[in-house]
């Protein structure tokens, strides 16, 4: 098991949520996921991270599958300029490598926004650490345990 798998596993345990990632296969899109796990497209939450142009931080935007991050909107939240994050910060500030970003089990944890419109399903599917793992659960505990904040940011 790697690393990153290992991370979000013991998040979920300690946040006592009972959902155990599972292996689906390699999804490149988030419609590839919704297709191996059987879900909508808007039940697989994105993790989609920028880069604060000046604190130079991971920041992160839990989207919808379907839905795309409103860049405006969401320098407005952040307070700040956001630029592309490449691969070297993802991985330094969250441990995560792209395609694999998962929105709890960080090693630094980011600032955090989510997408109401994960809100109206009963379990959405996330990204464990890997691009061949996710997880379902309510959304409401994924935006517990990933500390995010609920905020409009989407196209």
């Amino acid at each position: 098991m790697s690393k990153s798998l290992k991370r979000v596993t013991r998040a979920l345990v300690d946040a006592g949520l009972d959902c155990p990632p599972q292996e689906i296969g390699q999804a490149t899109t988030a419609q590839m996921a919704a297709d191996l796990v059987g879900c909508e497209i808007d039940q697989i939450a994105k993790s989609i991270i920028f880069a604060g142009a000046q604190s130079g931080a991971a920041i992160l935007f839990v989207t919808a599958g379907g839905a795309q991050v409103d860049p405006a909107r969401a320098s407005a939240l952040a307070g700040e300029d956001l630029g592309k994050a490449d691969a070297a910060l993802i991985r330094a500030q969250t441990g995560f490598a792209i395609g694999g970003v998962s929105p709890i089990g960080h090693l630094t944890p980011p600032r955090a926004f989510f997408d109401p419109g994960l809100m109206r399903f009963d379990r959405i599917w996330a990204a464990a650490g890997t691009p061949r793992h996710v997880f379902g659960a309510p959304p409401a505990e994924v935006l517990r345990v990933s500390g995010a904040k609920l905020a409009e940011f989407t196209v």
